[in-house]
């Protein structure tokens, strides 16, 4: 369903306002689920992101009114939750090619995750 342009602008500088919202998060969170399937099931990664992609899917589905939309979503205009959308389709599809699942090759040093470096 073509979504209604409800503004001119979303005021912020290089961001255009989304002629069909609805489509684009549909087919760009469809890509990322596809792709989440290439990770193993045991893998965070993989649980949490399809929780969190199939929840904002399922909202784009039965919700046609942006507004409303943006607020379920909950993460900015419906323009940054499609910039959102593609940057997680470009992190899962990282995440696979580098296996991040996986042990790590060697041990970490001590320190590695502490926070502030003394």
């Amino acid at each position: 369903m073509a979504s209604k342009i409800l503004k001119a602008t979303t005021n912020i500088t290089g961001l255009v306002v989304s002629k069909d919202p609805h489509y684009s998060l549909k087919l760009l969170y469809g890509k990322i689920l596809r792709d989440l399937k290439k990770l193993p099931e045991a893998a965070a990664y993989r649980k949490f992101t399809e929780d969190v992609i199939s929840s904002r899917l399922e909202h784009v589905e039965n919700e046609p009114n942006i507004a409303r939309l943006e607020r379920k979503i909950n993460c900015g205009q419906i323009e940054e939750v499609i910039v959102q959308a593609e940057n997680e389709l470009m992190c899962v599809r990282r995440m696979a090619l580098n296996h991040v699942w996986e042990p790590l090759v060697a041990q970490a040093p001590a320190n590695q995750w502490k926070w502030p470096i003394a």
